[in-house]
């Protein structure tokens, strides 16, 4: 059994999803977003047992281009980030009511294909592909069932696109040159190349055009908080949740260990790139008055915190920054499904034009205080143990990174916990506000029991990365 299995699972449950039609798309989504996540855990237990689930096969004999999956605990982790999120998003989109649900719901399943093939490939071209099969679905899960306008939908659908292809393009480059090098695609062989200290440079800004767009990072950020806003919140969820994990994973698995000498040189501006998305994205999210996007701003800020703790070249940096991907994915995920829930009752994202909602639904009130305080890292939740070891690691780097990355936490707290109150209490909206279903009620309840468990026992998770870490970090060290 190899990792291969579960690339096959989601490709078949895209296009079964596609052909059951209108009425069944969402349940054999369901099924087949289930079924991925199961044989997750099956190939973690293979993994955890010593077997060797990696695959690998040849594919193009000229150019050299292998079939190359490697299963380590990085990519584990991301894998089960991808298919516990996967059914999770689809579960929460019951309420919907779309128009062609067959085409939308087998979009979402290509979409956790192409993220679970980034996060596995082990050759450059192969990554590549996946890389920029995960832009298609989730280009049209935006344009074609997003909110708003339809022309500014299109135009901020349209700039994301181009932004990013464009970045990848400069990536592409990147490949081309390295394997001109090393006469393959292989990661283990791109590894091994000596380049100088001037090819490196330009390799990894090659490779950091690409992921700063994706993550995205300032001053390449300027997509982001329109399409969150104007995609669905199932697409809103897999960009926030799984998609830009995969520009942070590529920092760690590709930049990093490829162009060591470059990341040594030049972490402070790069820690400091981190650190200044941060501080804006505290700063802006403060101003918002739209519900999703106050949420971008903050996930802007988050993610600024985890780059910089990728760029520290320290173990606890790397560590950090995985174990709050990981944390992040889920309770960015939680918080736009509350947005969602307030917009099929009030159908507004105004936070002005809400109110009031705590004492018409007092079990809703303390989920999503629940998942703010999580936001905010509150120590027992599980992104208190990421960034917190983020900002330990920064403290070993400098001092006043520490202390400017830990405004994240204090800013983060104001404005969620403004939020919070603004949306929750205060005077009741006139519209009534239902309960919430026992559907929303699962999802948010899954979702909370995740960010506990692994806040107060995250041992699993760190053991599971902790060695292909040390692995990565042994590379990008090899060159003093």
């Amino acid at each position: 059994m190899n990792v291969s299995l579960l690339l096959i699972i989601l490709l078949v449950g895209a296009f079964a999803t596609y052909l059951a039609g209108d009425k069944l798309a969402s349940k054999v989504a369901l099924f087949f977003g289930l079924s991925a996540l199961g044989c997750s855990i099956v190939l973690l237990n293979h993994f955890n047992a010593g077997e060797n689930i990696s695959f690998i096969s040849q594919w193009i004999n000229q150019p050299n281009i292998a079939f190359a999956l490697k299963a380590d605990g990085l990519s584990i982790a991301m894998l089960l980030l991808t298919t516990a999120l996967t059914p999770i998003i689809i579960f929460s989109s019951f309420g919907n009511d779309y128009k062609n649900a067959k085409a939308f719901y087998s979009l979402i399943l290509f979409m956790a294909f192409a993220m679970a093939g980034t996060f596995l490939a082990a050759d450059g071209l192969l990554y590549y592909i996946f890389w920029e099969l995960s832009l298609i679905p989730i280009y049209f899960i935006a344009l074609i069932w997003g909110n708003g306008d339809t022309e500014e939908r299109k135009k901020a659908v349209v700039k994301f696109f181009i932004y990013t292809l464009a970045g990848s393009l400069f990536m592409l480059v990147a490949f081309v040159y390295l394997y001109q090098q090393a006469g393959s695609f292989l990661l283990e062989d791109l590894y091994k190349l000596n380049l100088s200290a001037t090819e490196q440079l330009w390799i990894f800004l090659a490779f950091f055009l690409a992921y700063a767009i994706k993550i995205p990072l300032i001053p390449f950020h300027t997509w982001q908080a329109s399409v969150y806003q104007k995609a669905p919140t199932a697409g809103t969820m897999l960009l926030s949740g799984i998609m830009l994990k995969m520009g942070l994973y590529s920092v760690i698995r590709w930049q990093l260990p490829i162009a060591p000498l470059a990341a040594k040189e030049y972490m402070h501006i790069f820690i400091g790139l981190g650190i200044a998305g941060v501080i804006y994205g505290s700063i802006v999210a403060l101003r918002q008055k739209d519900l999703k996007k106050l949420l971008a701003y903050s996930s802007l800020a988050h993610v600024g915190l985890i780059a910089a703790g990728s760029y520290t070249l320290t173990i606890d940096g790397l560590r950090g920054a995985v174990l709050q991907m990981i944390a992040h994915g889920f309770v960015v995920v939680g918080l736009f499904f509350i947005a969602e829930i307030i917009f099929r009752r009030y159908e507004t994202r105004t936070i002005a034009d809400m109110g009031g909602i705590r004492t018409q639904s007092p079990k809703f009130a303390s989920m999503f205080l629940i998942l703010v305080l999580a936001s905010v890292a509150l120590p027992t939740t599980f992104n208190f143990v990421g960034e917190f070891t983020v900002l330990y690691s920064l403290s070993q780097i400098n001092i006043w990174f520490a202390f400017l990355g830990g405004t994240t936490i204090i800013l983060g707290a104001y404005y969620m916990l403004k939020m919070y109150q603004n949306v929750m209490l205060g005077e009741t909206n006139s519209k009534v506000f239902a309960d919430v279903t026992t559907k929303e009620t699962i999802t948010l309840v899954l979702i909370i029991a995740v960010i506990f468990f692994f806040g107060m026992y995250p041992k699993p998770i760190t053991d599971l990365i902790t060695p292909s870490l040390e692995n990565i970090l042994t590379q990008i060290n090899r060159i003093n």
